[in-house]
């Protein structure tokens, strides 16, 4: 009889203070009614490479495969991965449609290969519009970096 996967919901949001500059991300990881908040921060970074982070860091930390579902407020990462744009670059040398190349290559790399592990699902949510743990996240995220300001 095949595993159930347990399901994992990871909620995730990145900030900058400039673009770039000082960054932070946080994530929150929920399952079985148990969460964890995980942040961190680089004092030199971009907005997208703490959305991308975010995520990363979240997927990282579960010990086994899971049944995981992604909520960010970055059209940069859902849509990179939702839309195959991720996968489209890395069989084509990390080049974009319009030949030029990928940013965030390191990450997207990265990404691409915590997701293989799981079953996973990636929702947009629209960002600073009141959903809860998406608020939480950004409070993360805004503390983490404030510690290079």
């Amino acid at each position: 009889m095949a595993e159930t996967l347990t399901k994992v919901d990871i909620f995730t949001d990145g900030a900058c203070s400039g673009n770039p500059g000082p960054g932070g991300f946080g994530t929150i990881l929920r399952a079985n009614g148990v969460e964890k908040e995980i942040s961190d921060g680089d004092p030199q970074t971009t907005n997208n490479r703490m959305e991308l982070l975010a995520v990363i860091t979240g997927l990282k930390a579960l010990k086994r495969p899971c049944d995981v579902t992604i909520y960010t407020d970055s059209k940069y990462v859902a849509d990179g991965i939702n839309n195959g744009w991720a996968e489209s670059w890395k069989s084509n040398g990390w080049r974009k449609a319009d030949k030029k190349p990928a940013q965030n290559i390191d990450l997207w790399d990265d990404l691409l290969t915590e997701l293989q592990k799981h079953k996973y699902k990636i929702i947009w949510i629209k960002g600073h519009a009141g959903h809860p743990e998406n608020e939480r996240c950004d409070r993360l995220a805004v503390a983490a970096y404030q510690k290079y300001l």
